[in-house]
C-alpha cells in the first residue's frame, strides 16, 4: 500500500541543517542510512521519523509550491517559537504575499528554504484541528 513518507527538505550545508532543524523541532539524527549526502532526523521520543535532509546544490525556491508548516497554538507561542527560530538560525522573509490579518509568519531556514509558523487560535481552520 502507498503511504506518504516524511518531507525531505534540500539543503546546501547537510551539517548547518542538521544542527538547525534538530534544535528547532527537538528530533535526532537517526544512525542508519546516514551518508556524506542524506541525513533522517527523527522524533526525540522515539515516535519515528520527521524529516529527511538531503544535499542539494540548486537554490531554494523564493515561492515554492511546498513547504513545511509548523503549529502553534497559541499568538503568545507563535510569537515565542518565531524568535527561538531566528535565534537558531532561521530568517525573516519579507513576504509580499500575506493576506490581511494572517495567521503565519513566514520565515526562512539557513539554507534559504521557506516555512510558516501557524498559529492555529487563529486559523480558518482552527477550530477543526486535532487536539494535540
Amino acid at each position: 500500500m502507498l503511504r506518504i513518507g516524511i518531507p525531505v527538505i534540500g539543503v546546501t550545508d547537510l551539517h548547518r541543517a542538521v544542527t538547525f532543524w534538530t534544535q528547532a523541532l527537538n528530533l535526532v539524527v537517526a544512525e542508519e542510512r546516514k551518508s556524506e549526502t542524506w541525513r533522517t532526523l527523527h522524533h526525540a521520543d522515539g515516535s519515528g521519523q520527521a524529516l529527511g535532509l538531503l544535499r542539494s546544490t540548486s537554490p531554494a525556491e523564493p515561492y515554492p509550491r511546498l513547504h513545511l508548516d509548523l503549529f502553534t497554538d497559541t499568538t503568545e507561542e507563535q510569537q515565542a517559537e518565531v524568535q527561538r527560530l531566528i535565534s537558531l538560525g532561521a530568517q525573516s522573509v519579507d513576504w509580499d504575499l500575506y493576506p490581511p490579518d494572517p495567521d503565519f509568519v513566514v520565515l526562512a531556514d539557513p539554507d534559504d528554504n521557506i516555512f510558516c509558523v501557524v498559529d492555529l487560535s487563529r486559523a480558518p481552520s482552527g477550530g477543526n484541528r486535532p487536539t494535540p
